[in-house]
């Protein structure tokens, strides 16, 4: 495949998904690669996706983009973590914060020392040894890479997003084509796409293709049928209804995510408006109940009508199949419940980079993508059924089922290791840390019965003396931190020699 005028990728569908896979191919593929984009102003986009984990910011920057520039045009906030609002229980909170929880002594992890403290009853809560979780209650944050090192994230519009890596894609070669795929043509002996045929009748070939089409699956499944794993079972909110509201209050530098009666509200801040979604099962709440709740719970006047999802959790057999790559929705769909969407578009690509091919297909690479995709997705639907089988809403009847349900085998493992002896070990694919983790046992009712022996060789004294160091060295951490509102103000000033 290819030839001596160079390789050609096409990306089916625009989006989020569409975008940071062209602005990454433009930015990363050698010369003599051609890359196009054919997308349709008549098909709407999902465009909720924006909150994200700070893995953003590795992408941002291997892009070269200005964290100023980039929050102004996308009307961005800064995040560092997720505060969950009545999961364990009712009236209870924990945040799962970016960035370490105090930090090791010696050969022991910070939890363990913790855990025994905890046990006799002179430790505080977790979240007073997280520079980041007290920065966000302070409306601190930040600013850039000056100051301690605070691991961050992002709240931005994905329309706006969409928008600015557009722009910058076609800066750099990228050439998008308007209009709807209205069949797809095939090589006969490898079955590979050859390309796709517009509305109007133009072909457009390639020699490969990624499919970001989102729920439809265009390519992924409607023509190559990589199949589906529904994981409803496990993860069973089916809808959602998202609608913006005015702005209200300071701009907090955290996600928030409210249990609700069957399902859950999130609420993201951006410098225009606040973003507000309400995840939920039809078993147990009507359309029409769901767009009550939603509206009764928001900071500000409704900017319009909630918008209508329907969904099945769960992914793509396989992510790549023959020529074509499904990113994004496309490959599979995870609720936002830990703002891993954007992240996948982000792994997707990045991990096709690494295997970048130079003409056919390899067999084994394909094969080691799918393999590493899926470990990545299934552990991330580990991280996520926790928190819907770790619930303290009792008396609920969804949450009642989802405490009540069978658990796949990996989280069962990870939650009787945890409990047993306080051990847990982030296995190097996975996303999620053994300190996200950690906040998330403990915030929802889940506390290790014992911990690791070397701990007990402190002496209480040294032990206690430890923990106050810890605690005073993050509150010293956090006063050095700008408010939140002076970073975004910097960022919503118009830049010199730009009228308004």
């Amino acid at each position: 495949m290819g030839d001596e005028n160079g390789y050609t990728i096409v990306i089916v569908g625009g989006g989020t998904a569409g975008w940071m896979s062209a602005a990454a191919l433009a930015r990363f593929v050698p010369p003599g690669h051609r890359i196009a984009l054919v997308e349709s102003d008549a098909i709407g986009t999902i465009g909720v996706g924006e909150a994200t984990i700070p893995a953003i910011r590795t992408f941002n920057d291997a892009l070269d983009i200005d964290e100023t520039e980039f929050l102004r045009e996308t009307r961005g906030s800064l995040k560092l973590g997720i505060a969950f609002e009545g999961w364990g229980t009712p009236d209870g909170q924990y945040m799962h914060a970016f960035g370490p929880i105090g930090r090791p002594l010696g050969l022991v992890h910070f939890k363990d020392h913790w855990a025994r403290a905890w046990s006799a009853g002179f430790a505080k809560p977790l979240a007073h040894y997280s520079v980041n979780e007290i920065a966000a209650r302070t409306m601190r944050a930040p600013d850039g890479g000056r100051g301690p090192a605070v691991p961050y994230a992002y709240h931005f519009d994905a329309g706006l997003y969409a928008g600015f890596l557009r722009r910058y894609a076609e800066a750099r070669g990228v050439t998008r084509r308007e209009g709807t795929v209205e069949r797809v043509t095939r090589h006969g002996e490898s079955g590979d796409i050859a390309a796709i045929v517009l509305g109007d009748g133009t072909e457009v070939a390639g020699d490969f293709f990624i499919d970001c089409t989102g729920f439809r699956g265009l390519l992924i499944e409607q023509e190559l049928a990589a199949g589906f794993d529904d994981w409803s079972h496990w993860l069973p909110c089916d809808r959602a209804m998202a609608v913006p509201c005015a702005p209200a209050g300071g701009l907090t530098p955290y996600t928030r995510s409210i249990a609700r009666e069957a399902g859950w509200q999130w609420r993201i801040p951006l410098q225009h408006r606040i973003g507000n979604g309400l995840v939920y099962c039809s078993e147990f709440l009507s359309d029409e109940d769901a767009a009550h709740m939603l509206l009764a719970h928001l900071d500000g006047e409704a900017l319009g009508d909630p918008r209508h999802l329907r969904f099945v959790t769960g992914k793509r057999r396989k992510q790549w199949v023959a020529n074509c790559l499904a990113v994004g929705l496309s490959s599979g769909f995870m609720e936002p419940l830990e703002s891993t969407s954007i992240h996948m578009i982000q792994a997707s690509i990045t991990r096709f980079l690494t295997m970048l091919p130079r003409g056919d297909v390899d067999p084994a690479v394909r094969d080691e993508f799918n393999r590493a995709a899926d470990f990545e997705q299934e552990r991330i639907r580990d991280f996520l059924i926790l928190h819907y089988k770790a619930n303290g809403r009792t008396g609920e009847p969804f949450w009642d089922r989802c405490r009540a349900m069978e658990i796949p085998d990996t989280l069962a493992a990870k939650i009787d290791q945890f409990r047993g002896n306080g051990v847990f070990r982030q296995v190097h694919e996975e996303l999620f840390t053994e300190d996200g983790w950690l906040q998330v046992f403990v915030g929802q009712g889940i506390e290790p019965d014992n911990w690791n022996a070397m701990a007990d060789a402190l002496p209480e004294a040294k032990l206690r003396e430890f923990l106050a160091v810890l605690e005073q060295a993050a509150l010293d951490d956090v006063r050095r931190l700008p408010s939140h509102m002076d970073i975004l103000a910097r960022a919503m000033a118009e830049p010199e020699g730009v009228e308004t």
